[in-house]
């Protein structure tokens, strides 16, 4: 790292060059009554070898994965990570979160997003995919919007069976755009349909429904479909589990407009919540490109035919038209979809098939013999992916901080939402018989 110097020469020099006499004149702008009127709060500066120490100290109040169990899930999954994706990372070629303006000294990584693309279009079925968004949450939020804007209507279906987080980030985006957001409840743990057919008119914008949905469960697309077919503005918006995808029919089978996702599981560690990334995939119509945020990496040749990669598209953002712009994406997550595109070359469409099947098979060894114990019932027992929605005679946080205790993390407590009650759980290829069968135990033995 360089070494800035700071004396109090260099200071003097550069107040007298922008011609005041002391570093508070140039906060005279902040009111006096918000000011703090003392010195900072801080310790004494450290030693490198001492600072090294301490952030030892800190670090070592967390815990990870790799002392506990996890069963959590909600759109992050502790699914395996092939070792080659670190050692690609971090090469010099793809090391950058950020997006490739300079075409010709960004080559490797827009090639990296070309080939990312292609493979989210393969996955999901669809024609057009972007170069990736900040998160699943954002994904949604500008999904939402694209389609308001593609239809020039300004009513909202979300499905209630949709991720709360990614309601309210839809919601944070589409006020202040005047959408009127129509949440659709659950019969079960899927959607009711009668309910989405009886809000649905010529003013809807879009529907919005999760496929597997937040509690795990698959909704009728086929049914949505139908529904969605004989309102022509209508636009159909898929929030996706990227994973499921890999053995579940493509949203493209079910007219999908417009397919968006949280792309953590393809590759990305947990992160203690981020950064992840978002994907976005549409139809090769010409309107909704143009109204596509983010941008497109493609392929072109040079004046001497070699094949080189541009940005090709780049929609009316913040940084060309600002108020007027369609989004206000200025970036793409580009290290975290290059983890996601080495992650999918990797496993290839046997390997993802074989993370799905496996996925959903222990998932459902699991939740037959947890809704055989007494106190606990599996509400989706007959229609779910590889998440499950229990519901117990127990105070949830209790079984948790019990499970937590015995090092394992068993599941997420809806009570966080103030929607539903119960614990969700998930389970990915990593987890073996005797994990799943010690958690069976524990929970008997409350």
């Amino acid at each position: 790292m360089d070494y800035v110097s700071n004396t109090k020469q260099e200071r003097e020099y550069m107040l007298k060059e922008i011609g005041v006499e002391a570093v508070e004149e140039i906060f005279d702008s902040i009111p006096e009554e918000i000011k703090l009127k003392r010195e900072l709060e801080i310790d004494e500066g450290m030693s490198e070898l001492e600072l090294k120490e301490h952030m030892k100290e800190i670090a070592a109040e967390n815990t990870s994965l790799e002392e506990y169990t996890s069963y959590l899930g909600a759109g992050a999954y502790d699914h395996y990570i092939p070792g080659i994706i670190d050692h690609l990372i971090s090469r010099q070629e793809y090391y950058t979160a950020y997006t490739p303006y300079q075409a010709e000294l960004s080559q490797g990584t827009l090639q990296v997003i070309y080939e990312y693309q292609s493979m989210i279009c393969e996955l999901t079925g669809m024609d057009i995919s972007n170069s990736s968004l900040l998160d699943g949450g954002s994904a949604v939020a500008e999904a939402v919007l694209m389609a308001a804007r593609i239809s020039r209507n300004n009513k909202v279906l979300m499905s209630s069976a949709l991720h709360p987080s990614y309601r309210e980030v839809a919601k944070t985006y589409g006020v202040p755009k005047d959408l009127d957001f129509v949440e659709i409840g659950l019969d079960g743990s899927n959607t009711d349909l009668e309910e989405l057919e009886d809000n649905l008119d010529n003013d809807t914008a879009v529907i919005v429904v999760q496929y597997p949905n937040f509690y795990g469960s698959i909704e009728d697309m086929e049914k949505i479909q139908k529904l969605k077919e004989e309102y022509k503005k209508v636009l159909l918006l898929v929030v996706a589990n990227p994973i499921a995808l890999g053995t579940l029919a493509p949203p493209s089978k079910f007219g999908a407009d417009i397919v968006v996702g949280e792309g953590q599981s393809l590759g990305n560690t947990l992160y203690y919540g981020g950064p992840y990334l978002g994907f976005m995939a549409t139809t090769d119509n010409r309107k909704f490109i143009r109204q596509l945020p983010g941008r497109i990496a493609g392929a072109t040749e040079d004046a001497d035919g070699d094949r080189g990669y541009v940005l090709t598209l780049q929609t009316r953002e913040q940084h060309i038209r600002r108020e007027k712009a369609t989004s206000n994406i200025c970036t793409n997550e580009a290290l975290n979809a290059t983890i996601s595109t080495i992650y999918m070359a990797t496993m290839g469409k046997k390997g993802l098939k074989e993370v799905a099947e496996q996925s959903y098979q222990k998932a459902h060894y699991l939740a037959e013999k947890i809704d055989e114990l007494d106190n606990f019932d599996v509400v989706n027992i007959d229609n779910f992916f590889h998440e499950f929605w229990v519901k117990t005679k127990h105070p949830v946080a209790k079984v948790l901080n019990e499970l937590k205790e015995n090092k394992i993390l068993g599941g997420l407590d809806l009570a966080r939402f103030e929607e539903e009650k119960g614990i969700l759980l998930s389970v990915t290829e990593k987890r073996d018989k005797t994990e799943l069968d010690k958690l069976v135990e524990l929970l008997e033995a409350m």
